[in-house]
């Protein structure tokens, strides 16, 4: 979800980039534009107050930007060139005014175009003839026809349209004529710079961390209850019986998953309990009749029979031993406490050795000298002395290795000598009261239960226990548990 929303917030910020950036270049380039005006317009009023005949030296001793070039020629180059863009042609223009050029200065002409990629801005003004010229020009003579003498426009010009009679008075007729000069002036803008704002980049990504802040702190205040009833699915696998409610608070939603899974870990608890009890009820309910037919069986004439049946009461009377260890495992109520985990497993050897000295140098450890875990020590070792009697009696060794904690998880891997389990075996001896067929013999015993209580025992601890054949020969079992 956090993934999502920051993907989505940076498609928003770059798109809230990209228009920024076109805003930016349309300005900067309005901006140079009129920059370029100002400097053409300053150049242009610098040479069209000089004499004609001084205006190319003027031109050649003026300081020019590194981008700007400027010429004096009779025509405007147009050659190859293309009109200018409306936005700057208006900036010339209202640059002209604003830069306050007065009537006698203004171009007599104004010619606008842009060249090559990337584009160079031409302005070309045509100056003018004589600006010190303290009024308008003195009229020329009218020939009787309302025309110039000779019969041809002045100066081989336009003919003058217009004209009035003698006693209209004098014509300003400079504006009829081209101008006998144009100051060219070439620039090549630079390219916009969007970022050149020194302030910009720092606000982008100062919005970006605060955006990126907010949206993880509300995913995980929106995941919070989420992981709090994750937390109590857990627990309630682990301890069904002495998990804790989950808190009904917050917003109405997660008040109503709340009570849902109390009432679900409820009617679990119930319905395990229920079971628990019939089977405490049964196997206490059974101790009364075995004993009374081993009673019985001593008065029976034929021995062989009488041993028979005193060995099958035997087996029934373990089996309604470990029912009511099964129950009394279920509804353990035991305290969690902090224990040293490699002591625990060298005493568990130790005692394993007093009991079977036939096979002491087949029990070992190998871990560290000492590792502290919080555990029920009661439960965790009776699942680990089983585990332990289990690999000595059914592989006649018990190589006990305890790993190192990683990555919050410690493991105990215990390896006999036996002949393993098949495959499809491995997970089905962990159910109640199923053995193996290797182990269905008066010698070895066995009611079913061991396993089961012992991945009970580990599971309420948080961890769990897993089986794997050896390459060559015998069985691990790996026993994983949290730090």
């Amino acid at each position: 979800m956090i993934l999502f929303l920051l993907t989505g917030f940076a498609v928003i910020q770059l798109f809230g980039l990209l228009i920024h950036t076109v805003n930016q270049v349309h300005l900067q380039q309005l901006e140079e534009e009129q920059e370029f005006a100002t400097r053409a317009v300053i150049i242009y009023r610098q040479i069209a107050m000089a004499a004609p005949e001084d205006r190319a030296a003027m031109l050649a001793r003026a300081p020019l930007p590194k981008n700007d070039k400027a010429i004096i020629s009779q025509l405007p180059p147009i050659d190859n060139t293309f009109s200018m863009p409306m936005s700057a042609r208006n900036a010339i223009r209202a640059a002209i005014f604003d830069y306050g050029v007065p009537p006698p200065l203004r171009p007599r002409g104004l010619v606008l175009r842009i060249a090559g990629f990337p584009p160079r801005f031409i302005i070309s003004f045509g100056l003018p003839d004589n600006p010190f010229f303290p009024g308008p020009l003195p009229p020329l003579p009218i020939s009787p026809n309302g025309g110039p003498p000779n019969g041809g426009p002045p100066n081989g010009g336009a003919p003058l349209l217009g004209m009035g009679p003698p006693d209209l008075g004098p014509l300003d007729l400079s504006s009829l004529f081209p101008p006998s000069a144009w100051l060219t002036i070439t620039s090549t803008l630079p390219p916009p710079a969007p970022w050149r704002s020194p302030g910009f980049a720092t606000a982008f990504i100062v919005m970006t961390l605060l955006g990126g802040v907010m949206i993880t702190w509300a995913v995980r205040q929106l995941l919070l209850p989420v992981k709090t009833l994750a937390a109590a699915a857990e627990a309630l696998g682990r301890d069904v019986v002495n998990a804790p409610p989950l808190p009904e608070r917050g917003p109405a939603e997660i008040v109503i998953a709340a009570k849902a899974f109390n009432t679900m870990s409820a009617r679990v608890r119930r319905f395990v309990e229920d079971r628990t009890f019939l089977l405490t009820a049964i196997g206490h309910d059974l101790r009364t009749p075995i004993t009374r037919l081993k009673l019985r069986a001593e008065y029976m004439e034929d021995d062989e029979q009488r041993t028979k049946m005193l060995a099958d009461l035997d087996e029934m009377e373990a089996m309604v031993a470990a029912t009511l260890a099964f129950s009394r495992d279920v509804t353990t109520t035991e305290k969690v406490t902090r224990i040293d985990l490699a002591s625990l497993l060298r005493t568990i050897l130790d005692d394993a050795a007093d009991g079977n000295p036939d096979h002491a140098t087949a029990l070992n450890y190998t871990g560290p000298e000492h590792l502290p875990v919080n555990a029920r020590p009661l439960a965790l070792k009776r699942a680990l002395t089983n585990l332990v009697g289990n690999a000595l009696k059914y592989g006649d060794a018990a190589h006990v290795t305890l790993h190192p904690p990683a990555k919050g998880v410690l493991r105990i891997d215990i390896e006999d000598q036996g002949p393993g389990i098949p495959a499809e075996e491995m997970e089905r001896v962990f159910e109640p009261f199923r053995r193996l067929e290797t182990s269905r013999n008066r010698e070895t015993g066995g009611s079913g239960l061991g396993m089961s209580i012992c991945r009970n025992i580990i599971r309420a601890h948080g961890g769990d226990v897993g089986l794997t054949n050896l390459p060559e020969r015998g069985l691990r079992v790996s026993v994983t548990l949290p730090v």
